[in-house]
């Protein structure tokens, strides 16, 4: 007698009628869209991936294509290709641009709207020191056109070269928000300079006053770096006991070290530190 045949369950998943729906077994068979966004903000993240292509052609009919939906005109590529200097070089592939045209390519990918507002993430990575300086006059450029300009970095000379306000943000608290110049006066490592050909008489009458005094290096012994006394009251010691000075400039802490001292405590992974 003949065994009867099981009949094969399907055990794979159903399709969803419904459009824009996906199920998990399947869902890279359907797509949900999504809508256009306004282009209000432009971001650029840090260096574009390494990608062969496209020639410039292809990016032009590219661009065609995304304009209408964004309202960009095709001459719009030539610009912005012209306003971070790639105006010559547009015809080569991506892939053998350098880590500087990769970035000031992202700069033309975000000037491309013409968006008010500009994120920037670690911009001058890569860059040689003309293109740092190209890089630091186009963001105050776009500034003083009314546009808000957002860039995060970690080198801090640079912020202070480039930006007016600093967000400090560490392990997810808000340290500062304010101008750069009144975060690095919030640093206690404020100290005077004073130069004079009587630096060891000097150091003296200081030291008895309460100042802490180091000469500046050991090769200018005639240089000293004094904390805990105002420049006023260094000059008016000085005077009493006839010692002459040749400078005397009160030095204020520069941003990396204001930033290195106020965020001493929201450091999350030092170096050498052991668990």
């Amino acid at each position: 007698m003949p065994r009867p045949q099981r009949r094969r369950q399907d055990h794979r998943p159903a399709r969803d009628p419904r459009p824009g729906r996906a199920h998990r077994g399947h869902c890279h068979r359907q797509r949900c869209p999504l809508p256009q966004p306004p282009a209000r903000t432009a971001a650029r993240r840090r260096t574009p991936r390494r990608h062969p292509g496209p020639r410039r052609t292809q990016r032009r009919r590219s661009s065609v294509r995304r304009g209408p939906q964004q309202g960009i005109p095709l001459r719009r590529v030539d610009e912005v290709l012209q306003e971070v200097g790639l105006a010559d070089p547009a015809a080569r592939r991506i892939g053998g641009f350098s880590l500087g045209m990769k970035q000031r390519l992202g700069v033309a990918t975000a000037l491309l709207g013409d968006p008010p507002v500009l994120m920037f993430d670690e911009p001058v990575n890569g860059m040689d020191p003309e293109g740092v300086l190209w890089m630091r006059r186009l963001f105050r450029r776009l500034a003083a056109e009314g546009r808000t300009v957002f860039l995060s970095s970690h080198l801090m000379s640079e912020m202070e070269n480039t930006a007016d306000q600093l967000v400090v943000i560490g392990r997810g608290r808000l340290i500062a928000a304010e101008p750069v110049r009144d975060f690095a006066a919030r640093s206690t490592r404020l100290s005077v300079l004073v130069g004079t050909p009587q630096a060891a008489e000097l150091a003296v009458v200081l030291t008895a006053a309460g100042a802490s005094v180091q000469p500046e290096s050991p090769e200018r012994a005639e240089r000293l770096a004094v904390t805990g006394l105002p420049a006023d009251r260094i000059g008016a010691l000085a005077f009493e006991n006839r010692i002459m000075l040749h400078e005397l400039t009160t030095r204020t802490a520069s941003l990396e070290e204001a930033f290195m001292e106020l965020t001493a405590d929201s450091v999350e992974y030092l170096a050498g530190q052991h668990r």
